[in-house]
């Protein structure tokens, strides 16, 4: 899986690097992680022989990168870059012991082949057996490492660390930074530099036309993502900046904008390197151990459950899950019966009915969640809905249709997708229903025994492996509230299309003025919360009233009334391998809108008129 060359078979260097093989593994996650480094080798081998050229052609840039880096970096300290490329920046540092580790065994070789002295010019104490393996800089030894940044396969610690341009191409930064605290000593600098997200349409054209070398495909990240993830992996800054609003020597003008007109309150974030010094952060606090729910909101999601069971995994001290199914026609309640059954004893999985069918009880599975059949609940649904059940529930069966060991009848099977009787899903794809998934979340949260909720949507998505994420930051304190974030990694084809990306970077600025908080993607399906915040939420939604069908607005204006810290983590959105969407754009689009005005008239207007109301506590249980 994963090949790891150091730039030296002499004993001592490769003790003094530490190199140690990671751990192989085949998850889904894991999958498209090793996909992702083939590519990204690839991609640097193809450029390696001509990386030189172009670092000479956009000299000023590098120049500045440098410049930064030796004024954070005195010589002779013991440092790491990651992706280091053809090793010029560290070599720039003068180290006393450098180690540069990168995907691209071809830019190693250029690395080697760039600062290599020859052997004879090497102290017998530094010489590797192989000239250019082990090199010489001043006084200093360069070793170039073959290896996953991500996956870090070294076992000793530094005085400094340079993540130089590699933000961009890492395919969990998250992880990155979380395993950096191994290689790390409490007193030890990062120094991270990446280009700034407002120049994506330059360079993009730059790239076009010759002017710079090609990059690929990059994540998404402004300088709030970097301080955000920052925060989660647990490193304080010391130092954050941007420079170079002019990367070109220009005569006069270079030194104008790039001295003292960038100095502007807002060309200060404007310069093309953005740049952060950061460190440990001291007193790294225990996760709290608490018991979890995983609510999964699911209508026509049949192909998808049993991978949700089987790739979710444990949380926390429990892990309960919770599917709320919403007058599925395609035998998703089936199949979640299955899994209660296959897993009895092993894990804790229980299924709501959203809309409680009249025709039949709810199995004994289900017998914590017998009340949602009464008939007055039937009654004000009845009513809701205008005189009719809501759109999708099956009609009465002509015999008894569904036993209490959940299997169907032979007069429901012909009105299900699929069979003789009725369109397949294909023809017909499922809207979703009037209720909403809000309304599934809401009745999700009530019925949950967990002391932190989470939303899981039964598409998969967002996948299941990323939860524990999600946690982390609740347990440790670090946040009140996480929303996960599917804007900073590239998406996979298909998985959303160019008109939703538009609305949700629209609503991600909307609601980042609203809130008062960055937030980058408001309709993610993930949030997570701790249960007695919700009830505090649950208490007060009236202020806002019943507005929402989706659930993500309402829970974010409700977490921003409470003052809870909410936090994103960065997620990599799937295609949707199974099932449809149940959202439609010139549907719900206006909704959207309607719902951000009452988030004005409510967060911003009556704060400005003095109208707020205070928020009501509810009485803690006896």
């Amino acid at each position: 899986m994963f090949e790891t060359t150091t730039a030296t078979p002499n004993a001592s260097a490769a003790q003094q690097v530490g190199v140690t093989p990671p751990t192989p593994s085949d998850s889904v996650v894991e999958a498209s992680h090793r996909r992702a480094r083939q590519r990204i080798a690839a991609w640097f081998d193809r450029f390696a022989g001509e990386r030189a050229a172009w670092r000479a052609r956009n000299r000023y840039y590098y120049d500045e990168i440098e410049c930064l880096a030796q004024a954070t970096i005195p010589p002779g300290s013991r440092v790491l870059e990651l992706g280091c490329g053809i090793g010029d920046l560290l070599a720039a540092v003068r180290p006393s012991f450098g180690v540069g580790v990168d995907l691209s065994e071809q830019m190693l070789k250029e690395a080697r082949s760039r600062h290599a002295r020859p052997a004879s010019a090497i102290p017998a104490a530094g010489r590797a057996g192989q000239t250019g393996q082990v090199t010489r800089v001043g006084d200093g030894i360069l070793v170039f490492v073959r290896g996953d940044a991500q996956e870090l396969p070294l076992n000793t610690k530094f005085d400094y660390v340079i993540c130089s341009d590699l933000l961009g191409h890492v395919n969990d930064i998250q992880a990155l930074l979380d395993r950096l605290h191994a290689v790390c000593t409490p007193e030890t600098k990062v120094l991270i530099t990446y280009w700034n997200f407002a120049w994506q349409a330059v360079l993009s054209a730059a790239e076009r036309f010759g002017l710079k070398m090609p990059q690929g495909q990059q994540n998404w990240l402004g300088m709030t993502d970097v301080d955000n993830i920052l925060l989660l992996t647990d490193f304080a800054t010391l130092q954050r900046g941007t420079s170079l609003l002019l990367p070109k020597p220009v005569p006069v003008l270079a030194p104008l904008f790039n001295r003292w007109i960038m100095r502007l309150p807002f060309l200060s974030l404007m310069g093309l390197a953005t740049h952060w010094v950061v460190k440990p952060a001291a007193g790294r606090r225990q996760a709290e151990a608490l018991r979890c729910t995983v609510i999964v909101p699911c209508r026509n999601e049949a192909g998808n459950i049993a991978d949700c069971i089987d790739r979710l995994p444990d949380l926390g001290t429990h892990t309960e899950v919770i599917f709320v199914d919403g007058a599925s026609t395609d035998g998703t309640r089936e199949r979640i019966l299955e899994q209660i059954a296959k897993h009895t004893g092993s894990r804790d999985i229980k299924l709501l009915d959203q809309v409680p069918d009249p025709h039949r009880p709810p199995p004994p599975e289900c017998a914590p969640f017998a009340a949602t059949t009464v008939a007055s609940t039937i009654s004000a649904l009845w009513s809701a809905e205008g005189g009719r059940l809501p759109d999708g529930l099956p009609a009465a069966p002509a015999t008894n249709g569904r036993g209490h060991n959940g299997k169907a009848g032979a007069s429901e099977a012909a009105g299900r997708p699929g069979h003789a009787g009725m369109q397949t899903t294909q023809d017909a794809p499922v809207k979703m229903l009037r209720l909403g998934k809000g309304d599934a979340v809401r009745k999700g949260f009530a019925a949950a025994s967990g002391d932190v909720l989470f939303i899981l949507d039964a598409d998969l998505t967002v996948p299941p492996e990323e939860l524990p994420k999600f946690l982390e930051p609740i347990a440790t304190g670090k946040a009140d509230f996480v929303n996960g974030t599917r804007l900073v990694y590239p998406l996979e084809d298909e998985a959303m299309g160019f008109h939703r990306l538009l609305g949700n970077k629209f609503f991600s600025v909307v609601f980042t003025w609203l809130l008062g908080q960055p937030i980058k993607d408001t309709l993610c399906g993930t949030k997570v919360m701790r249960k007695r915040d919700y009830e505090v939420l649950a208490a007060n939604r009236s202020y806002f009233g019943d507005f929402d069908p989706f659930g993500d607005f309402d829970i974010l204006f409700g977490a921003a009334r409470l003052g809870l810290r909410i936090v994103e983590v960065p997620v990599r959105y799937r295609r949707r391998t199974s099932g449809y969407s149940k959202v439609q754009v010139l549907e719900h689009g206006p909704l959207l809108l309607r719902m951000s005005l009452i988030g004005f008239r409510r967060l911003k207007l009556a704060r400005w008129l003095g109208r707020s109301s205070q928020v009501r506590v509810p009485a803690s249980p006896r």
